[in-house]
C-alpha cells in the first residue's frame, strides 16, 4: 500500500510508530496529485512548495492530524494565498488571514496541499471544472465537488469543504467518501467566502467515519473517542414514510434500505417517521438562499458582472430582485420548520435516508426523468434530499452504502438532533465496520 492511500487514522498510526515521515506522506500525496490531476481537475491550485516545508516541520505539533496532507476548499482563507472562488470576478485575491477553520488545522500540524475546485461561489450542485472520480465523464457534485474527488482519489489525505444545500453531502455521496455538515454553528465560518450566511456550513470530508470524528475534533472540539461500539442496542433509526424516499433510483433506495437492515442487525430499532412540511422544504430554501447570495455580491456584481458565469449571475440578479416580504416569509417557514424537526425528532435518534436520489449522472445531462414520467433538472434533483438539514440546521453525515449497476458510489445520510454529532457518526462507523475496507477510486 501507497501512503497516499492511507486514511487519516491508519496514517496517523504509521507516524506514532515511526514507519512513516510527515515528508514522505506529503511526496506520495503530491506524487498521487501529479498523477491524477490531468483527468479529475479537482485543485485550483496545488502548493507543492508550501507543502513539502510544512512537512518538514510537522514533528513540533502532536495530535493525530500532525503531518496528514489537505485540501481547502476554495471558499477557505489561508493568509498570503489566493481565495479565488473558482471565479474570475476574484482573479488577483489574496487572503490577509487565516480562516478560522484554516488556523485550527494549522495549529494541529495539518499540511495544505491546495485549493480545490468549487461550483462558482459555491452556488451550484456540479462542479463543472472537476470530473468524478469513479467516471470522469460523470459530474463531481457541488459545490465541494473538488474536495470529494480529491479525497476519492488518494489526492488527498482529507479536505474541507462547505454545504449550503448538500454541497458538502452531495459530492461525497456521488464521490463514494464521507461527508459531514456540523449543526449549523457548531463550526467557525469565519474567514469562509458565504453563499447564505443562515444556511451556509464548513465540514469535512474523509475516506472514513473515523475520519471525520478526527477532524471535526480540531475544527469544533468533539472528542473522537466518542465512536465507541458497534452495538446499537435500543437505538431508534427514523426510516421516512414520505419525501426522502419518492422520486428515488432503485437501486439507490435498495442500497440505503439495505443498509437500514444491516443497522437494524446491529441491534438498532428501525421507526417509520413523518418529515413534516414538505412541501414547503425548497421554496424555504431557496427564498433564503437566493436573496442572501445577492445580498453578499451586490457591489461585485454592480462593478464586474461579466466576470461571473452565466448560471451564477442569473441566480444573483433573480435575488436582487425578490421582495423583502418573500425573505421574511422564508424566514418564518424556517423558524416553523425547525420547531416541527425538533418534535419529530422526539420520536427517534437518528434518521437514516438516501443522500441524493440518484447517482452521478454524466456531465450532459440537464435533468433526470422519473419512471412516473416526471422530470427536475440534476441539481433540483441533488438538492432536494439535502436541503432540510440545511433548513433546520441539523446535523448530516454521508456514508456510502454500495454502487449501483454502473459501478457509481451510493451514499446514505443520517441526520440527527441538533449537535448529536457524536452520535450520528457512532451510527455511522458501526455501519462502516459492516463493510470491507473501501479502496480508492481506480481512477484510469
Amino acid at each position: 500500500m501507497q501512503p497516499y492511500e492511507l486514511t487519516v487514522a491508519a496514517a496517523a498510526a504509521e507516524m506514532r510508530a515511526g514507519r512513516l515521515s510527515p515528508v514522505e506522506l506529503v511526496d506520495s500525496v503530491l506524487g498521487r496529485i501529479e498523477q491524477v490531476e490531468p483527468r479529475l481537475h479537482a485543485y485550483v491550485s496545488v502548493l507543492a512548495d508550501r507543502a513539502r516545508q510544512e512537512a518538514r516541520a510537522a514533528d513540533r505539533f502532536q495530535g493525530p492530524l500532525r503531518g496528514i496532507p489537505m485540501g481547502l476548499k476554495d471558499l477557505i482563507d489561508v493568509a498570503g494565498t489566493a481565495t479565488t472562488a473558482s471565479s474570475r470576478a476574484r482573479a488577483g485575491h489574496r487572503a490577509d488571514a487565516d480562516s478560522t477553520v484554516a488556523a485550527r488545522l494549522a495549529a494541529a500540524g495539518a499540511v495544505l496541499l491546495g485549493k480545490t475546485h468549487t461550483h462558482e461561489f459555491a452556488y451550484g450542485l456540479i462542479t463543472p471544472q472537476t470530473n468524478n472520480a469513479w467516471d470522469q465523464e460523470r459530474i463531481a457534485g457541488g459545490s465541494s465537488g473538488g474536495s470529494a474527488v480529491a479525497v476519492a482519489a488518494g489526492a488527498a489525505t482529507f479536505a474541507l469543504g462547505t454545504d449550503t444545500g448538500g454541497s458538502i453531502r452531495v459530492p461525497a455521496a456521488l464521490n463514494g467518501v464521507v461527508g459531514l455538515k456540523p449543526t449549523y454553528g457548531l463550526v467557525p465560518r469565519r474567514g469562509v467566502t458565504s453563499l447564505s450566511w443562515s444556511l451556509d456550513h464548513v465540514g469535512p470530508i474523509t475516506r472514513t467515519v473515523e475520519d471525520a470524528a478526527l477532524v471535526l475534533a480540531v475544527l469544533a472540539g468533539r472528542d473522537p473517542s466518542e465512536l465507541a461500539g458497534a452495538d446499537l442496542t435500543g437505538l431508534r433509526i427514523g426510516v421516512p414514510r414520505n419525501h426522502y424516499f419518492d422520486r428515488v433510483d432503485p437501486e439507490v433506495e435498495a442500497a440505503v434500505r439495505q443498509a437500514i437492515d444491516r443497522l437494524a442487525s446491529l441491534g438498532a430499532r428501525p421507526v417509520e417517521v413523518e418529515i413534516p412540511m414538505t412541501r414547503y422544504i425548497q421554496a424555504t430554501h431557496w427564498g433564503l438562499m437566493v436573496p442572501e447570495a445577492a445580498a453578499y455580491h451586490e457591489q461585485t456584481l454592480r462593478t464586474v458582472p461579466d466576470a461571473y458565469g452565466p448560471d451564477v449571475r442569473i441566480l444573483l440578479e433573480a435575488g436582487a430582485l425578490m421582495p423583502a416580504a418573500d425573505y421574511l416569509r422564508a424566514q418564518r417557514a424556517q423558524t416553523l420548520m425547525r420547531q416541527e424537526w425538533a418534535r419529530m425528532m422526539e420520536e427517534v435518534d437518528v434518521i437514516a435516508a438516501p443522500t441524493v436520489p440518484v447517482t452521478a449522472v454524466r456531465a450532459d445531462a440537464e435533468s433526470i426523468t422519473w419512471p412516473d414520467g416526471t422530470s427536475e433538472s440534476a441539481s433540483d434533483a441533488y438538492v432536494r434530499l439535502s436541503a432540510p438539514a440545511n433548513v433546520t440546521g441539523v446535523p448530516s453525515l454521508s456514508v456510502p452504502v454500495g454502487r449501483d449497476g454502473a459501478g457509481m458510489p451510493i451514499g446514505m445520510q443520517l441526520l440527527g438532533k441538533p449537535f448529536a454529532e457524536a452520535l450520528l457518526l457512532r451510527v455511522g462507523h458501526a455501519y462502516e465496520q459492516t463493510e470491507p475496507a473501501r479502496e480508492l477510486a481506480p481512477v484510469a
